[in-house]
Protein backbone atom coordinates (compact mmCIF):
# COMPACT_ATOMS: atom_id res chain seq x y z
CA UNK A 1 0.00 0.00 0.00
CA UNK A 2 2.77 2.21 0.80
CA UNK A 3 6.45 2.06 -0.13
CA UNK A 4 8.27 2.48 2.62
CA UNK A 5 11.26 2.62 1.21
CA UNK A 6 10.71 5.96 -0.57
CA UNK A 7 9.43 7.64 2.69
CA UNK A 8 11.81 9.75 4.66
CA UNK A 9 9.34 11.87 6.59
CA UNK A 10 5.61 11.00 7.71
CA UNK A 11 3.46 14.24 8.96
CA UNK A 12 0.40 13.26 10.69
CA UNK A 13 -2.74 14.55 11.96
CA UNK A 14 -4.09 14.56 15.87
CA UNK A 15 -7.43 14.06 15.90
CA UNK A 16 -8.99 11.33 14.85
CA UNK A 17 -5.44 9.98 13.25
CA UNK A 18 -3.37 9.62 16.27
CA UNK A 19 -6.13 10.53 18.99
CA UNK A 20 -9.70 8.58 19.19
CA UNK A 21 -12.09 12.14 17.20
CA UNK A 22 -14.67 11.09 20.03
CA UNK A 23 -13.61 13.70 22.43
CA UNK A 24 -14.35 16.32 19.70
CA UNK A 25 -17.49 15.14 18.42
CA UNK A 26 -18.89 14.37 21.77
CA UNK A 27 -17.58 17.81 22.76
CA UNK A 28 -19.12 19.47 20.17
CA UNK A 29 -22.06 18.06 19.38
CA UNK A 30 -22.76 17.29 23.20
CA UNK A 31 -21.03 19.39 25.69
CA UNK A 32 -20.98 22.93 24.15
CA UNK A 33 -24.59 22.55 22.60
CA UNK A 34 -25.39 21.60 26.22
CA UNK A 35 -23.79 24.16 27.74
CA UNK A 36 -25.25 26.80 25.15
CA UNK A 37 -28.44 25.78 25.41
CA UNK A 38 -28.01 26.31 29.74
CA UNK A 39 -26.45 29.58 29.65
CA UNK A 40 -28.83 31.23 26.98
CA UNK A 41 -31.99 29.42 27.91
CA UNK A 42 -33.06 27.99 24.65
CA UNK A 43 -33.41 24.21 23.85
CA UNK A 44 -30.93 21.56 23.09
CA UNK A 45 -32.20 21.06 19.60
CA UNK A 46 -31.85 25.48 19.20
CA UNK A 47 -28.55 25.48 20.53
CA UNK A 48 -27.63 22.70 17.62
CA UNK A 49 -29.19 23.99 14.71
CA UNK A 50 -27.79 27.45 16.35
CA UNK A 51 -23.91 26.17 16.30
CA UNK A 52 -24.46 23.91 12.98
CA UNK A 53 -25.27 27.55 11.24
CA UNK A 54 -22.09 29.54 13.03
CA UNK A 55 -19.58 26.76 12.14
CA UNK A 56 -21.03 26.03 9.09
CA UNK A 57 -19.90 29.54 8.19
CA UNK A 58 -16.15 29.34 9.07
CA UNK A 59 -16.06 25.70 8.24
CA UNK A 60 -12.37 24.84 6.93
CA UNK A 61 -11.41 28.24 8.01
CA UNK A 62 -8.85 29.17 10.95
CA UNK A 63 -11.61 30.18 13.03
CA UNK A 64 -13.47 26.91 12.75
CA UNK A 65 -10.30 25.82 14.90
CA UNK A 66 -9.69 28.47 16.81
CA UNK A 67 -10.76 28.19 20.95
CA UNK A 68 -10.36 32.29 21.16
CA UNK A 69 -13.02 33.08 18.56
CA UNK A 70 -15.74 30.34 20.27
CA UNK A 71 -14.96 31.55 23.73
CA UNK A 72 -16.21 35.38 22.16
CA UNK A 73 -18.42 33.90 19.95
CA UNK A 74 -20.61 31.38 22.26
CA UNK A 75 -19.89 33.60 25.50
CA UNK A 76 -18.68 30.13 27.00
CA UNK A 77 -15.49 29.14 28.74
CA UNK A 78 -14.41 26.77 25.73
CA UNK A 79 -10.92 25.36 27.97
CA UNK A 80 -12.62 25.60 30.69
CA UNK A 81 -15.21 23.11 29.70
CA UNK A 82 -12.57 20.81 27.23
CA UNK A 83 -11.15 20.26 31.07
CA UNK A 84 -14.47 19.58 32.32
CA UNK A 85 -14.41 16.28 29.96
CA UNK A 86 -10.86 15.53 29.20
CA UNK A 87 -10.63 12.17 30.97
CA UNK A 88 -12.36 11.45 27.33
CA UNK A 89 -9.12 12.19 25.35
CA UNK A 90 -7.26 8.92 24.15
CA UNK A 91 -5.05 7.65 21.91
CA UNK A 92 -5.93 5.14 19.35
CA UNK A 93 -4.76 2.07 20.46
CA UNK A 94 -2.94 1.39 17.64
CA UNK A 95 -0.92 5.02 17.75
CA UNK A 96 2.10 3.91 19.92
CA UNK A 97 2.96 1.29 18.03
CA UNK A 98 2.90 2.84 14.58
CA UNK A 99 5.11 6.09 16.33
CA UNK A 100 7.65 3.71 17.64
CA UNK A 101 7.88 1.95 14.56
CA UNK A 102 8.29 4.76 12.62
CA UNK A 103 11.03 5.70 15.38
CA UNK A 104 13.24 2.92 15.35
CA UNK A 105 13.00 3.51 11.29
CA UNK A 106 14.48 6.74 11.30
CA UNK A 107 11.59 8.50 9.59
CA UNK A 108 10.61 11.99 10.75
CA UNK A 109 7.82 12.25 12.35
CA UNK A 110 5.66 15.82 12.15
CA UNK A 111 2.36 16.02 13.88
CA UNK A 112 0.64 18.85 12.05
CA UNK A 113 -3.09 20.09 13.84
CA UNK A 114 -5.64 22.65 13.16
CA UNK A 115 -6.60 21.97 16.84
CA UNK A 116 -5.53 25.28 18.52
CA UNK A 117 -2.22 25.70 20.98
CA UNK A 118 -4.43 25.93 23.96
CA UNK A 119 -6.34 22.08 22.20
CA UNK A 120 -3.21 20.90 21.46
CA UNK A 121 -1.64 21.73 25.00
CA UNK A 122 -4.37 19.94 26.74
CA UNK A 123 -4.36 16.82 24.34
CA UNK A 124 -0.50 16.87 24.66
CA UNK A 125 -0.52 16.78 28.80
CA UNK A 126 -3.17 14.15 28.60
CA UNK A 127 -1.23 11.77 26.31
CA UNK A 128 2.24 12.48 26.22
CA UNK A 129 2.24 12.80 23.03
CA UNK A 130 5.19 14.84 22.79
CA UNK A 131 7.25 12.35 23.91
CA UNK A 132 6.70 10.00 20.92
CA UNK A 133 7.13 12.78 17.60
CA UNK A 134 9.55 15.08 16.72
CA UNK A 135 8.06 18.04 15.74
CA UNK A 136 4.42 19.02 16.90
CA UNK A 137 2.85 22.63 15.34
CA UNK A 138 -0.49 24.11 15.20
CA UNK A 139 -1.23 25.80 12.12
CA UNK A 140 -2.49 28.85 14.19
CA UNK A 141 1.23 29.69 14.06
CA UNK A 142 0.80 30.21 10.30
CA UNK A 143 -2.36 31.74 10.26
CA UNK A 144 -3.67 29.36 7.42
CA UNK A 145 -5.65 25.96 8.05
CA UNK A 146 -4.23 22.45 6.21
CA UNK A 147 -7.13 22.92 3.71
CA UNK A 148 -5.07 26.35 2.41
CA UNK A 149 -2.53 26.11 -0.06
CA UNK A 150 -1.15 28.90 1.58
CA UNK A 151 0.15 26.66 4.90
CA UNK A 152 1.13 24.00 2.46
CA UNK A 153 3.90 26.80 0.95
CA UNK A 154 4.56 27.73 4.56
CA UNK A 155 5.63 24.82 5.90
CA UNK A 156 7.27 23.97 3.47
CA UNK A 157 9.51 26.66 3.48
CA UNK A 158 10.20 25.91 7.18
CA UNK A 159 10.61 22.16 7.13
CA UNK A 160 12.20 21.77 3.84
CA UNK A 161 10.40 18.20 3.63
CA UNK A 162 10.59 16.94 -0.76
CA UNK A 163 6.89 16.25 -1.47
CA UNK A 164 8.24 13.43 -3.54
CA UNK A 165 9.54 11.51 -0.05
CA UNK A 166 6.73 12.70 2.31
CA UNK A 167 4.16 10.82 3.47
CA UNK A 168 0.77 12.81 4.85
CA UNK A 169 -1.77 10.76 7.41
CA UNK A 170 -5.74 12.53 7.53
CA UNK A 171 -9.14 11.33 8.58
CA UNK A 172 -10.09 14.48 6.78
CA UNK A 173 -10.90 14.07 2.80
CA UNK A 174 -11.24 17.67 2.07
CA UNK A 175 -7.65 18.06 3.75
CA UNK A 176 -6.00 14.96 2.26
CA UNK A 177 -7.56 16.50 -1.13
CA UNK A 178 -5.12 19.66 -0.05
CA UNK A 179 -2.53 17.94 0.37
CA UNK A 180 -3.06 16.14 -3.39
CA UNK A 181 -3.34 19.45 -5.18
CA UNK A 182 -0.02 20.70 -3.24
CA UNK A 183 1.75 17.85 -4.56
CA UNK A 184 2.76 15.39 -1.67
CA UNK A 185 2.95 11.97 -3.65
CA UNK A 186 2.21 9.59 -0.26
CA UNK A 187 -0.93 10.02 1.03
CA UNK A 188 -3.07 7.47 3.75
CA UNK A 189 -6.68 7.77 5.01
CA UNK A 190 -7.90 7.34 8.67
CA UNK A 191 -10.91 5.44 8.08
CA UNK A 192 -12.25 5.50 11.52
CA UNK A 193 -11.24 8.10 13.19
CA UNK A 194 -13.97 7.94 15.89
CA UNK A 195 -14.33 4.87 18.39
CA UNK A 196 -17.89 5.22 18.95
CA UNK A 197 -19.06 5.32 15.33
CA UNK A 198 -18.72 2.95 11.95
CA UNK A 199 -15.60 3.09 9.61
CA UNK A 200 -16.29 5.07 6.86
CA UNK A 201 -16.61 3.06 3.68
CA UNK A 202 -14.39 2.11 1.27
CA UNK A 203 -16.24 3.25 -1.72
CA UNK A 204 -16.19 7.01 0.10
CA UNK A 205 -12.80 7.41 0.52
CA UNK A 206 -12.01 8.83 -2.84
CA UNK A 207 -9.36 5.85 -4.17
CA UNK A 208 -7.35 7.11 -1.45
CA UNK A 209 -5.25 4.34 0.19
CA UNK A 210 -6.60 4.01 3.75
CA UNK A 211 -6.43 1.95 7.14
CA UNK A 212 -8.47 1.05 10.23
CA UNK A 213 -5.29 0.30 12.37
CA UNK A 214 -1.89 0.68 12.21
CA UNK A 215 -0.80 -2.48 13.58
CA UNK A 216 -1.79 -3.93 9.98
CA UNK A 217 1.21 -2.11 8.16
CA UNK A 218 4.27 -1.37 10.96
CA UNK A 219 6.17 -4.66 9.43
CA UNK A 220 6.76 -3.06 6.29
CA UNK A 221 8.24 0.63 7.54
CA UNK A 222 11.37 0.12 6.39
Amino acid sequence: MLNWGKINVVILDMDGTLLDLHFDNYFWHIHIPTKYAKTHNITLQAAQEYLHIETSKVAGQIQWYCLDYWTDKLDLPIVELKREIQHKIALRPDTLPFLDALKQAGKKVVLLTNAHPKSLSLKVERTKLDQHIDLLISTHQYGATKESQTLWERLQIDLKFDNSTTLFVDDSLTILDSAKKFGIKHLLAIANPDSQLPSVSADRLKGYPYITDYRKIITDIV
